[in-house]
């Protein structure tokens, strides 16, 4: 099985965590302060989810990075290079509080992301949906929450969509970041905050 590390334990990363926990798979979680300050929350989530350092999240065979896209840079300077690895790309290019979109001079906030995370298999992922429906209970009205996907490679995106139907989830492959990942880029993209279900 593959090994997960969470970058950032904000709003996003946590409820990713939450996630995780509530199907007892193992992951650890770091943020920019260290292990220390994340002790109240691995003890809330639970006993399969541990504090690290960043490097040591950074390490692992999956790694999801969820941070205030303008703390990115520092968030991922001097890591180790990924090596093939798989990165989710749960970011969105605004700031709160105003939530006004950043400048991307009309690249994909992927595109953007990627170059931070050198060697890695950028997937997005897990940035559409508000945080307390990916962490609270993914069935919904006898269906299924839909969590979207998009990658450069197929490897890496059924990875990714085998992680979120384990979750409980339904995966939908968007194909590659070109296409997926500014069909759910917020602001812009047309699916973000959409609740959406899959009835089987």
């Amino acid at each position: 099985m593959n090994t997960i590390g969470i970058l950032g334990a904000g709003a996003i990363g946590s409820a990713f965590a939450r996630a995780l926990a509530r199907q007892g798979i193992p992951a650890v979680i770091a943020n920019s302060r260290g292990p220390e300050s994340l002790q109240d929350l691995v003890r809330e989530i639970g006993p399969s989810i541990r504090a690290g350092t960043r490097e040591e999240a950074a390490a692992q065979d999956i790694v999801l990075v969820a941070v205030n896209w303008s703390k990115l840079p520092a968030a991922l300077a001097g890591l180790a290079d990924f090596g093939g690895r798989i990165v989710i790309d749960a970011n969105n290019p605004i700031e709160a509080p105003l939530f006004r979109p950043v400048e991307l001079h009309g690249r994909a906030s992927s595109e953007v992301f990627a170059e931070l995370v050198p060697g890695a298999r950028v997937v997005k992922a897990f940035n559409h949906l508000q945080p307390q429906l990916v962490s609270g209970a993914p069935g919904a009205e006898g269906g299924r929450r839909v969590l979207f996907l998009s990658g450069d490679d197929a490897r890496a995106r059924a990875a990714v969509g085998a992680l979120i139907e384990r979750l409980g989830f339904f995966a939908i492959d968007l194909g590659p970041l070109a296409i997926g990942a500014r069909l759910v880029q917020f602001p812009g993209g047309p699916l973000p905050a959409l609740n959406l279900v899959r009835f089987d």
